[in-house]
């Protein structure tokens, strides 16, 4: 891929993961309304990887290696049905901005595991300092959420502790699967290892649900438009467009890096809930979020600062040239 499709692919990517996945949890909410958690993200992962393998092998491509398989499969099960499926289970007993605030432990336990590139990371200051600070950000936001009313009459107490700690193991799986695809990908094309991830994680949700029992006492009747409305948006923007972007992301940018849409998502998660469903913010919440912006402007400035240093590098080479052909340097 060149150079000058990545200068706007990349931007295009992370603001897919940052502003879609920030309504997912949001959708995920709407969808529980009339699915049951595991039901919810079998039907969305199994629903999009078949709309996805359909139209690749209609084009011609192939899908009948049975190593590509296993390597998507492992990746599927803890990015899809660890990762958001346990997400889509806490959220029973959670709000939809706890949920996203909960796991955006992931840049962390992406330092912790990612041992190899641990040299990368730990030689740029900016990158611990900007986690460290976002980590205090994600405290302050989590304490203004807590002490609001509309948190605590969700479940009680004790079972919404369990429910924290179900989406930090999540956020364990979710780094876990993502390191796995980055180190041991798949020799196919993107949308053809994603397909086969969604159809996997949607079986392996379906099973799940099947010895939780989640099938007994469900019926499809009975569900409201807005579950459906939700569903439809997990499927075809968090299934696919935003997943998409963030494996890509993981073959061209640090895996630290791609994951500081655990920052963002929160933030885009309470203000679509203030706008959609009409959940208010607090001070706490904001002056939390205010925290995470700074620190992950400070995980990714030493990138902002060498991306300058360039562009002032290649001027300075146009100038130079131009002096010595005898031309006038006219910039556009």
């Amino acid at each position: 891929m060149s150079n000058s499709k990545n200068r706007w692919l990349v931007p295009l990517a992370f603001t897919n993961i940052y502003v879609i996945w920030g309504i997912t949890f949001l959708a995920i909410s709407f969808g529980l309304k009339g699915f049951p958690p595991f039901i919810l993200s079998g039907l969305r992962f199994l629903v999009a990887g078949i709309l996805m393998i359909g139209y690749l092998l209609s084009r011609g491509e192939k899908a009948n290696s049975l190593i590509n398989w296993k390597k998507n499969a492992i990746t599927g099960v803890l990015i899809l049905t660890g990762g958001t499926g346990l997400v889509a289970w806490g959220e029973q007993y959670v709000t939809a901005s706890e949920a996203a605030i909960s796991i955006a432990t992931g840049p962390f336990w992406f330092i912790a595991i990612d041992k190899k590139n641990w040299k990368y990371y730990f030689s740029d200051k900016f990158i611990p300092i900007g986690l460290a600070i976002g980590f205090v950000g994600l405290i302050l936001f989590l304490k203004g959420s807590v002490h609001s009313s509309a948190a605590h009459a969700v479940a009680n107490e004790q079972i919404r502790i369990t429910a924290f700690i179900v989406l930090a193991l999540s956020s364990i799986a979710w780094v876990l699967g993502s390191l796995y695809s980055k180190k041991n990908p798949a020799s196919q094309s993107t949308f053809m290892n994603i397909a086969q991830q969604l159809i996997v994680a949607g079986l392996a949700s379906f099973l799940i649900a099947f010895f939780r029992k989640e099938w007994t006492g469900f019926s499809v009747s009975a569900i409201p438009l807005s579950a459906w409305l939700g569903v439809l948006f997990l499927i075809f923007f968090g299934s696919i467009v935003a997943y998409l972007s963030y494996i890509w992301l993981l073959s061209v940018k640090p895996a630290a890096l791609v994951s500081t849409h655990t920052y963002i998502n929160p933030i885009v998660t309470v203000i679509a809930g203030w706008v959609i469903a009409n959940q208010s913010i607090n001070g706490g919440q904001l002056y939390g979020l205010a925290v995470i912006l700074l620190g992950v402007l400070l995980t990714n400035v030493t990138k902002y600062f060498r991306l300058s240093k360039r562009s002032k590098v290649k001027i300075r080479r146009i100038r130079r040239f131009f002096n010595r052909t005898g031309k006038r340097y006219q910039p556009i």
